[in-house]
């Protein structure tokens, strides 16, 4: 008997491994911290929980970060431009990382949340997900 036990040929079972494969892609994030809470937070959670696909990022699955800016200090103006710059290099997704919506770490949310949530939404458009929390 030649080739593969069964009967089939090795060219027959690389195109059956090649046309079943299921690779998912991982989207690419863009993530957008508060500017106040950098000097003590690394976003070491923002990594581990997009790398894994959990909590914020559970509906994507793990996801690959391609930006992580700041919002540029109160009021946040400079996160529009950030995100859309981000978009422009690749992100599918821009996600406010949890320091700005829930307070992380120093339990007081940026006043300037919803502001900011709804000019980056107009900004970057309906195409782009835009995620409200990391952790």
């Amino acid at each position: 008997m030649n080739g593969v036990a069964g009967g089939l040929d090795c060219l027959s079972v690389l195109f059956f491994c090649a046309s079943t494969s299921k690779e998912k892609v991982m989207k690419k994030v863009g993530i957008i911290r508060c500017q106040q809470t950098e000097d003590m937070c690394p976003g070491t959670s923002d990594f581990k929980v997009a790398s894994a696909g959990t909590l914020g990022f559970e509906h994507l699955g793990p996801v690959k970060i391609v930006g992580f800016v700041t919002c540029g200090g109160c009021p946040g103006k400079r996160a529009v431009a950030r995100a859309k710059l981000m978009v422009d290099r690749g992100a599918e997704v821009i996600a406010l990382a949890s320091c700005i919506s829930k307070g992380n770490p120093i339990g007081f949310p940026c006043p300037h949340f919803e502001a900011i949530r709804n000019a980056v939404a107009a900004k970057i458009g309906p195409d782009i997900e835009l995620i409200e929390y990391t952790h």
